[in-house]
């Protein structure tokens, strides 16, 4: 799952996209363009910034007349771009060359064939470097199927002076409990997706990953044996995390239709105290700041530490996003497709995305940039949290499995971890058997 699409604060960021146009541009008036019957590979891009495009015309340009690259955006929800990326495959459409893919939805893809095999080299390339959490989500059967673009975390977010007050140390990793506590005492609300959404789905396998346990103990397992983890201590434990915050209210009045962006108002508000979410907090805040809807001083209050743990003796397991990408089996340009995915993902590019588009790198080398430390103090902390984090279940049957979570886990505060985790996992395994519907 990437973040939501977001206008962000880019003070120095986009003269850096508006250098590499403009180069490129001046390049092809100067007679240095491609020749018209040069390779053309289409780029299905998630929505961002215009940070996707700009490295097109980037690897088209060092590409040197191998090949010209161009984009073609797909629909703002993730669900909807699944959708299309999926009927598309299946009709053997050759123009799907290159694919930006979210995590949850390569399994759906890899398992009947439609994505190309990716190369030996391009592998071994793809490997190196790349942190641990991104390298699990382009993974399908233990095989790398797709490229790690950019990836993607959520990290826990929280106000200095309310810290302070509740006396935590948070040099120190902080559990789910103690934060609630901290709200509960002190009458302060909490950042949290209880939205009937995607983002229920994300929050309750973090929290079930982080309890040492699985949504599915078997993912790779045809639908008719698949077993379901929730019905366990772990799967009662998150549902325990998540019924309390409903039920006490913790998460504010909107929570049942709360997603990322309305938990950044909340967590911005006088009530906010903690928050699990995505980097695109940090530019949207500071976009805020700087148009005066915020004040100056709030800045200084947000602090950022990994994402909360279950049990204080076991590292948590954060929420993995991100983009892959993949090239469609039907494709007439495989080889071309894998080098220009090798130019697309060098770290400098990766780098440059970061401060442009605000979507974390996926490879290591990327986050020594210069620029990226300036603009993204938190940098550390994300790829500290992108090696700790946890895919969600890596399944053919995954949009089955969301949508099904998504009915019984909302609203939060209707969650009852005695018979919650229970009623879901039967209801899972009837609508994977064909004896019940979504």
């Amino acid at each position: 799952m990437r973040e939501p699409h977001h206008r962000r604060g880019r003070r120095r960021h986009t003269r850096r996209v508006a250098g590499v146009v403009l180069t490129v541009g001046a390049l092809a008036l100067a007679g240095c363009a491609p020749a018209e019957d040069t390779p053309v590979l289409t780029w299905y891009t998630n929505p961002d910034d215009g940070g996707q495009a700009a490295i097109a015309e980037a690897c088209t340009q060092e590409a040197g007349g191998a090949y010209r690259i161009e984009t073609s955006l797909l629909p703002n929800e993730a669900s909807a771009q699944r959708e299309q990326l999926t009927r598309r495959l299946a009709a053997g459409d050759t123009s799907m060359d290159i694919m930006s893919l979210d995590p949850p939805f390569i399994p759906e893809l890899a398992e009947p064939g439609f994505l190309a095999p990716v190369p030996d080299d391009v592998q071994q390339q793809a490997s190196e470097g790349t942190l641990e959490g991104a390298l699990a989500g382009a993974t399908w059967k233990d095989t790398l199927v797709t490229v790690p673009f950019w990836a993607n975390t959520q990290l826990l977010w929280y106000r200095k002076s309310v810290v302070e007050e509740a006396g935590l140390n948070m040099d120190e990793p902080v559990t789910w409990e103690q934060i609630i506590e901290v709200a509960r005492t002190q009458d302060k609300e909490l950042g949290v997706q209880g939205a009937r959404a995607e983002s229920i789905t994300v929050w309750l396998n973090a929290l079930i990953e982080s309890a040492g346990g699985q949504i599915l103990e078997n993912p790779e397992a045809p639908a008719d044996e698949v077993k379901l983890g929730l019905d366990t201590d772990a799967g009662r434990a998150a549902a325990e995390v998540i019924g309390t915050i409903g039920k006490e209210r913790l998460g504010g009045p909107g929570l049942p239709t709360q997603a990322e962006n309305e938990a950044m108002l909340l967590f911005q508000g006088d009530k906010g105290s903690f928050m699990v979410n995505w980097p695109f907090v940090w530019p949207a805040t500071n976009a805020s700041v700087e148009e005066g809807a915020l004040p100056e001083s709030l800045i200084e209050d947000i602090g950022w530490t990994t994402y909360p743990r279950m049990n204080a003796d076991d590292p948590a397991a954060p929420p993995l996003g991100g983009i892959n990408l993949g090239v469609g089996a039907s494709s007439e340009h495989h080889e071309l497709a894998f080098d220009a995915i090798q130019c697309i993902t060098t770290p400098e590019h990766q780098a440059e995305y970061f401060v442009t588009n605000g979507n974390p790198p996926a490879h290591e080398e990327a986050y020594a940039d210069p620029q990226v430390e300036e603009d993204f103090p938190m940098a550390p902390v994300i790829r500290e949290s992108l090696d700790l984090a946890k895919p969600r279940p890596q399944t053919p049957y995954y949009n089955e499995v969301s949508t099904a979570i998504q009915q019984r886990f909302t609203p939060p505060s209707g969650v009852d971890p005695n018979t919650t985790p229970a009623q879901t996992g039967q209801f899972i395994t009837e609508v994977l058997r064909g004896e019940a519907l979504l």
